[in-house]
């Protein structure tokens, strides 16, 4: 079977992309390098600046790459939605199932020495910096092998040797660390960017707008990505922000409007931005995109929109249809093939989460640990602040 072939390494962590494997296909699925030419779904809007052509240059093997790696982002998510039911995930958990596009876009565009940080709704973009889908699950249900060691949770993944700070929990709270992260990229002279992300529910906080003040001070190689999904939690953007136009926001700052449910377009505009940056300071895209859970798993997301909507989006705009179409129009693969690796990606997230549950629980003496840079000679107490339980080394 294709999809066995294509799936065989799912859960390692080192791979440039989601799945760590060869890109080896048989029977009828392309594995083409050939350059293929595809044209971005609608334009791309600007602010005071020229946008990128709208021809998208990409290859039969990362066209069957991107529905591969969006794939198993939407079959994480929906596993992580159960899990979340059978109270095998406790807390704050927010699905990111309809965003793909951009994790996946923007990991096209971009090298590991590339820095990422992002809010709270970040499992996928982990999964896109390589991380290992066992270490994802095991995090979310607060298990020792987790990617955070079981103690950062959905909120807070990290994955330190991909230049991947994580997921931050406080609103608006990750912006200025970005633009510090791009600062990093110009006082060690590298050659490198940051995607600093967050979405429209940040677009207000002022300290976004006092960190971009100092990137373009500093011509900092930060891109600042506003995930605009349309719902600051349960608020309508039109409800919360006298302007929406969040990729003009930047004022002296130029900005793209970006189709964030096309993976070319995301892909292209990143390219952009980071050539764009590394020469010129920083820059905002908004990145169009739709959520198809609620804001987090306590938000059924039908109170302040439609069921109708929801569906509407999904039918025309879904970003795992879209490549699914491209890669049926251009006789890159059958639809009988393509629905075997989806079939085989079940499998392997379901083999996954089996591995995630053998995982031990942290220890409790971890409650103590990484409260120091070294933790050395830390000493925790019982109730009775008389017996000692454990010293740290």
């Amino acid at each position: 079977m294709v999809a066995a072939a294509v799936l065989r390494h799912l859960g390692a962590g080192t791979a440039r992309r989601v799945v760590a494997l060869p890109l080896t296909l048989s029977r009828g699925v392309s594995d083409s390098t050939e350059p293929l030419t595809v044209e971005t779904s609608v334009p791309y809007k600007s602010h005071i600046v020229d946008p990128p052509a709208r021809e998208v240059a990409t290859t039969p093997r990362e066209l069957v790459a991107f529905f591969r790696d969006m794939s198993v982002m939407r079959r994480f998510e929906i596993a992580a939605d159960s899990l979340y039911k059978a109270k095998l995930i406790r807390g704050f958990c927010h699905l990111y199932d309809g965003q793909e596009a951009v994790a996946v876009g923007m990991e096209a565009a971009t090298t590991r020495a590339d820095a990422i940080i992002t809010a709270y709704r970040d499992h996928c973009t982990y999964l896109a910096r390589g991380g290992d889908i066992v270490a994802a699950f095991a995090e979310l249900m607060g298990r020792r092998d987790g990617c955070s060691r079981g103690k950062g949770g959905s909120m807070h993944f990290y994955k330190k040797d991909a230049n991947f700070y994580g997921g931050h929990g406080i609103v608006g709270a990750q912006a200025p660390l970005g633009c510090g992260l791009a600062f990093a990229h110009r006082y060690r002279k590298e050659d490198a960017v940051t995607f600093d992300l967050y979405g429209d529910g940040a677009a207000n906080q002022g300290q976004l707008f006092e960190a971009l003040n100092m990137a373009a001070l500093w011509k900092l190689p930060a891109i600042l990505v506003c995930e605009n999904n349309h719902y600051g939690m349960g608020t309508a953007e039109w409800r919360a922000s006298k302007s929406p136009d969040y990729y003009k926001r930047g004022d002296y700052v130029p900005g793209l409007k970006v189709d964030g449910m096309d993976v070319l377009a995301v892909k292209q505009a990143c390219k952009f931005a980071k050539q764009h940056t590394l020469e010129n300071g920083p820059i905002i895209l908004e990145m169009d995109t739709y959520r198809y859970h609620g804001h987090s798993m306590s938000d059924p997301g039908s109170t302040y929109r439609t069921r109708d909507e929801i569906a509407g989006i999904r039918q025309e705009r879904d970003p795992i249809e879209r490549v699914r179409k491209l890669i049926l129009t251009h006789d890159l693969s059958t639809s009988q093939e393509l629905k075997d690796m989806e079939k085989e990606i079940r499998k392997q997230v379901d083999t996954a989460i089996a591995k995630a549950k053998e995982s031990p629980m942290p220890d409790p003496s971890e409650l103590f640990t990484n409260v120091y840079v070294n933790d050395c000679g830390l000493e925790s107490f019982g109730v009775d602040r008389k017996e000692v339980t454990s010293v740290l080394p």
